[in-house]
């Protein structure tokens, strides 16, 4: 028999994993930024920095998918940009940034994590903004968008918190101001590269499988009630909302490593 105190610890850690993934499941399907509840839950569950990581990437994927899915009629490219030339790529950078995060120490990840947070975190709050301010004096063509794309895939598929957002803020630079398609082609890229870097995960044995499960099942509950909720919630503070959370969050990791 197990002692009470290790069996309390192990059903305070599922309630945790239960509840970050039904809130991040629930962000993802509103917002974006789902990750910056599933991953710091998954350390806190005592998981390395890494396979935290990988495994909050693989608990957040059915929602991908399934956003994608939803979204599988709005599927098109970018002024002369098609999905033929930006799927590819964006494949290509998350194999790429798997494999820089497998070869990444346990202790240097673990030190960059409170950085890879903030950057998401400015990313969720100004990146829309942003773009759209920048937008009104830069233009840029085919090959820099290529470029940044497949950049920000790299991103995603080293880490991921909040690469939709960043994507659909660069977007604008190259003129795209169609909201709907740039959503289709948010889910359609994000969910593929989330794919390809859960197969390299996957394969390197970087996952925790049963924590990744729990958390999973629970973001796919969290992603149908918060796309149901979502339709009325104020996005303005919802977004306000969220982006105070992420500041929390990041500024707790920071004060974790010192």
């Amino acid at each position: 028999m197990l002692p009470v105190a290790t069996t309390s610890a192990n059903s305070r850690s599922s309630l945790l994993l239960v509840a970050a993934g039904l809130a991040g499941g629930a962000l993802n399907a509103v917002a974006g930024g789902g990750s910056f509840l599933t991953l710091p839950a998954l350390v806190l569950a005592g998981l390395p920095a890494v396979t935290a990581n990988a495994s909050s990437t693989v608990a957040l994927l059915p929602g991908s998918l399934a956003s994608a899915f939803a979204f599988r009629d709005d599927f098109r490219g970018f002024h002369g940009l098609s999905m033929r030339a930006l799927l590819p790529l964006t494949v290509v950078g998350g194999v790429t940034g798997a494999a820089l995060l497998l070869a990444t120490r346990e202790a240097a990840f673990d030190r960059a994590l409170p950085w890879l947070f903030l950057t998401g975190t400015l990313a969720f709050a100004f990146g829309r903004r942003a773009g759209a301010f920048l937008r009104t004096f830069v233009r840029i063509g085919p090959a820099p968008l290529l470029a940044a794309q497949f950049a920000l895939a790299v991103y995603g598929g080293y880490f991921g918190g909040a690469v939709g957002l960043m994507m659909m803020a660069f977007w604008t630079l190259f003129g795209v101001d169609d909201l709907r398609a740039m959503n289709a082609a948010k889910a359609l890229l994000v969910g593929s590269l989330n794919c390809v870097a859960v197969a390299c995960f996957a394969a390197a044995g970087a996952v925790a499988w049963q924590p990744a499960a729990v958390m999973g099942a629970a973001a796919i509950a969290g992603g149908y009630l918060g796309a149901r909720l979502g339709r009325r919630a104020n996005q303005a503070r919802l977004r306000v909302a969220i982006s105070v959370l992420n500041v929390v969050l990041t500024v707790a990791l920071f004060a974790r490593g010192r």
